[in-house]
């Protein structure tokens, strides 16, 4: 029984265009289309913005629900949960529209924010999902320092924990949800994340070039450009160290810092190293504006601590810039040192430094680089290969899923009693009502890594489960 075409997948994101927050936007933005491509129905079940419908069919053929909270949220926390009830009432919907014709169907939650909707859904309907981690709140902080850290860490968990499979996008992520979340490591799959170089690479006159650098240098002065977010994370800190350095070897120097958010620290540091003349601090920028700098930069900079993979590395090379990067995390996965760009030590602004210098001193071996990280932008980073990888992912999900018990107790129609059970569990009427209980957000510390597999499974079953069993 049930529907032989290719499978449908739910993508469950807190974020998507025009709402971006972070790099989950971007991503299953980009990823999507793609996977439309190779006859995947791919519908992004998401958070309402004033911007744009609650429903639509982009032109890519891509699905777009975007749910209201029921009310302003107290708090970030709250924010979640509500967003997570609004999710699970909208999916609930869509699942009774396309329950009887029975084509395969599973959930992608992309991280730890769309855990709460997507397992109760998994557990209700005994289907499979899927889970991307972008982050990891360890790694964003260092450390697990306060209680919402530890509420966040704990769902980060069980996100890994409650996935048939996990995505992350470098083979650092690998390690990381392995060490911290004791996730088998052969339950994760590394697929890169990718950018959309046509985008970087429009026509511009050389009139065009000239004055976009000079909105920002004299003509005689190399531009070295940041982009990224104003937290100790991103390292710009270690930037602003390599400053001086570099400006004591090549004075003709001038460095753009890119970001939005409190910029009042870092002004002050600027001012009392007397670097205002050589710092500039442009604000926000997107789209055609930020593709635009990227075009007149002599080197694009990125300093992280931490860094899950790096897309912004990804976008300077796009753009035809040479890149400098740290070797934090999955930094060091697309910036191959010598390669297609040039690698420091994390948190080392000498090295930083040394890393810029050899850019600007070396305009051979930078052109070289630019070359190799386009041809690479081709191969390991370009989004149609990405989307190929993600459908063998879920293609392996959908057969294991067959073949496990999971598929005798499912409500799709792939059995004699799916329909039987259907009722049982009042589904149709919940996809008007709704289902789903937020939890209250107990602050409890994260599990240790060594679980008794058999106690976490009880004391993370929710009560769909429970009927069943």
């Amino acid at each position: 029984m049930g529907d032989n075409r290719g499978v449908r997948v739910v993508m469950l994101s807190w974020e998507y265009p025009p709402r971006i927050v972070g790099g989950i936007s971007p991503h299953v933005y980009e990823l999507s289309p793609e996977l439309v491509k190779r006859g995947i129905e791919v519908h992004v079940v998401t958070k309402s913005t004033p911007k744009a419908p609650n429903e639509e069919i982009e032109a890519s053929g891509v699905h777009v629900h975007r749910v209201d909270l029921a009310r302003e949220p107290v708090n970030f926390v709250d924010e979640i949960q509500l967003l997570n009830k609004a999710t699970d009432l909208r999916c609930r919907q869509l699942l009774e529209d396309w329950r009887e014709e029975g084509r395969p169907t599973l959930f992608h939650a992309h991280d730890w924010l769309s855990l709460d909707s997507a397992r109760e859904l998994k557990y209700e309907y005994q289907l499979p999902m899927v889970a991307t981690v972008h982050a990891t709140e360890q790694g964003r902080h260092g450390g697990i320092h306060n209680d919402l850290s530890r509420y966040i860490h704990e769902q980060e968990y069980w996100l890994t924990y409650e996935a048939w499979r996990v995505i992350v996008c470098s083979q650092f992520m690998r390690q990381e949800a392995h060490r911290l979340f004791a996730c088998p490591y052969d339950k994760i799959d590394v697929v890169f994340n990718g950018v959309n170089a046509e985008k970087f690479q429009f026509e511009a006159t050389d009139a065009e070039i000239a004055e976009w650098r000079g909105r920002l240098a004299r003509p005689d002065e190399k531009i070295v450009m940041y982009v990224g977010r104003f937290v100790r994370e991103k390292g710009i800190h270690v930037l602003l160290n390599a400053a001086s350095v570099v400006l004591a070897e090549e004075p003709n120097t001038k460095f753009v810092i890119v970001g939005g958010g409190d910029r009042t620290n870092l002004e002050r540091f600027v001012r009392w190293y007397g670097l205002q003349d050589k710092v500039l601090f442009t604000g926000f920028m997107a789209n055609r504006s930020l593709h635009q700098l990227y075009r007149v930069a002599d080197v694009a900079v990125f300093p992280s601590l931490y860094e899950p993979f790096g897309i912004v590395a990804l976008e300077g090379m796009a753009a035809g810039c040479a890149v400098v990067a740290s070797d934090a995390g999955g930094l060091k996965e697309v910036v191959l040192h010598d390669v297609n760009g040039t690698s420091t030590y994390a948190g080392d602004a000498g090295s930083l430094a040394w890393g810029i210098l050899r850019v600007i001193r070396d305009p051979a071996r930078a052109q070289r680089l630019k070359e190799n990280a386009d041809k690479r932008l081709q191969t390991d980073f370009h989004w149609r290969n990405l989307a190929e990888q993600t459908h063998k992912v879920y293609d392996r999900v959908w057969r294991e899923f067959l073949e496990s018990p999971w598929a005798e107790r499912t409500l799709w129609p792939i059995h004699p009693n799916a329909d039987e059970m259907a009722a049982r569990l009042r589904v149709k009427e919940k996809a008007k009502t709704g289902a789903f209980v937020p939890n209250p957000a107990p602050i409890v510390p994260a599990p240790e890594v060594k679980l008794d597999p058999d106690a976490a499974l009880a004391a993370g079953k929710p009560e769909a489960l429970e009927e069943e069993s």
